[in-house]
This record gives structure tokens, C-alpha cells and sequence, in this order.
């Protein structure tokens, strides 16, 4: 029986040697989900152009919200914001949401080849951080035209990334693994995330959380990782190195539990499918 390496520097061995295919196989699915359609990888632009107008006149113009207490913020001011915790928060879902049947739609690379599924979860990633750029290549297009140059502190967005990335594979390993098993498992995810939409300070900032309900909302990994990512685009302030290397510390454990339990649990894929 094939032995595999559950251990962290196995998974950075995976990334390392299957690099090549990793970006075969994420070219594939970004041109793949435009396939067949008149304006192909333009959609990918179009979306989120889209949906911040949308944003910015359901939420600024017909609900009148602002920002905290700041009742002097301008509807596109509130689009902005919001939509930095939907680029956020987008990635995680459309990667979960995916996780649970990334080995159910791909049973022909368990059955009839020697394939590292590892990569898969790796691919849906890579995959998904392709349109989060072009949504946050959008949000800076649209703050450029109305706020004028960024702040100077944007170039710590791929920093603020960093944890985010590896707690979405860590997520990730866990539930593609769980999916083959329990086929529940993906109907559940749905509903949690829909749940945690509205639990991350997506459409509210975290101040705005009763003090007492706090430190229960800082165990969402998503809190931390989406304030800060707005400090860094529009209060144009650089995080804080030691929150920021916490983070990442936390993330990577989450990653390697995550890499363990697949691991641990692939043997029995080819049985299960």
C-alpha cells in the first residue's frame, strides 16, 4: 500500500514538485468556467464591476447606510468598504463552498491514475485568488476615479492574503476529504456559510459588535483578516506585524491539520467511490 506523507514539509514538497501541473490544471479551470460564452474571461472583469454598482445603490443610495457612525460618508465611500470585505470573503466561500466535491468530480484521477490529489484543493485556490485580484484590480480602478491614488499601505494586501489562503486549504483538505464519506457534508457548508456572511464583518465593521460579543466574533479567522485588510486599503494603515504573524502561525497549524486528516483519510477514496 502507497504511504503518504502527512507531515507539513509533505505538503510544501507537493506544491513544490506538481507546480507545473498546478498551473495547468488552474489555467484550465479559470478559462474552462467561461467556456463557450460570446465574451469568455471578460465575464471575470464584468462581475464584479457589476455587482459593486449594485452595492452602491441598494446599500448608499436606497438603504442610505454608512459606514460605523459616520454619517457624513458618501454611498460610494460604503460600496468601497463593503466590497473589500466581500473580495475577503468571497474567496473563502467560493473554495469551501467547492471543497466538498472536489473528489467526487474528479473520482476518474482516484480510480484509474497515480494522481496527487492534493493539489486539487490547491487548484480551486489558486482558481478562486485569480478573480479575487480582479475584483480588488476593479476596487482600486473605482477608488482611483473617486477617492484618487490608494494609500501607500495597498501594497500589504498580499501580506493580509497570506492567512487567508492557508486557512481556506487547511478548510479545504478537511471537507474534500469529509465529502467523499458523508455526502451531507457539502449541503451543510452551504448553510454555513450563508450563516457566516452575516457573522463577519462583511456589511458591518467590527466595532459595531456589542463589547461583550467580541471575543466570541475573534474566532472567526474572517474578522481579523477582513478589518485588516480594509485598514490597509482605506484607512491607510499598516498592520499590526505582530497580529499579522499570528495570524499566519494559526493559519499554517490549520493547514497542517487540514493536509493530515487528507492524508490520513485518502486510502480509503478509491473503496468509498
Amino acid at each position: 500500500m502507497r504511504r503518504f506523507d502527512p507531515w507539513p514539509h509533505a505538503m510544501a514538497a507537493s506544491m513544490w514538485g506538481n507546480a507545473g501541473l498546478i498551473r495547468t490544471l488552474m489555467a484550465r479551470e479559470i478559462l474552462g468556467r467561461y467556456r463557450g460564452s460570446a465574451l469568455g474571461l471578460l465575464w471575470s472583469l464584468f462581475n464584479p464591476i457589476f455587482m459593486l454598482g449594485v452595492y452602491t445603490f441598494v446599500f448608499g443610495v436606497v438603504f442610505k447606510a454608512r459606514w460605523g457612525s459616520d454619517s457624513s460618508g458618501s454611498p460610494s465611500e460604503y460600496a468601497l468598504t463593503l466590497f473589500v470585505g466581500l473580495i475577503a470573503f468571497n474567496l473563502f466561500a467560493e473554495c469551501v463552498n467547492r471543497a466538498p466535491g472536489l473528489i467526487l468530480a474528479n473520482a476518474n484521477y482516484v480510480k484509474k491514475v497515480v494522481f496527487p490529489l492534493e493539489v486539487l484543493p490547491i487548484v480551486n485556490l489558486g482558481a478562486a485568488l485569480f478573480h479575487a485580484l480582479v475584483s480588488l484590480a476593479v476596487w482600486l480602478i473605482f477608488f482611483l476615479l473617486l477617492s484618487g491614488i490608494p494609500p501607500w499601505t495597498a501594497l500589504w494586501v498580499p501580506a493580509t492574503l497570506v492567512p487567508l489562503a492557508l486557512w481556506v486549504l487547511g478548510v479545504s483538505w478537511a471537507l474534500a476529504s469529509l465529502g467523499v464519506y458523508l455526502r451531507d457534508v457539502g449541503q451543510v457548508v452551504g448553510l454555513a456559510m450563508t450563516s457566516l456572511m452575516f457573522l463577519s464583518p462583511v456589511f458591518y465593521p467590527a466595532s459595531a459588535l456589542p463589547e461583550r460579543l467580541r471575543p466570541i466574533f475573534e474566532l472567526n479567522p474572517l474578522t481579523s483578516i477582513i478589518e485588516m485588510m480594509r485598514q490597509v486599503l482605506m484607512a491607510g494603515q499598516r498592520p499590526s506585524l505582530t497580529q499579522l504573524g499570528v495570524q499566519c502561525v494559526v493559519a499554517f497549524l490549520a493547514a497542517s491539520l487540514g493536509f493530515a486528516w487528507f492524508q490520513k483519510t485518502r486510502r480509503g477514496f478509491a473503496d468509498v467511490l
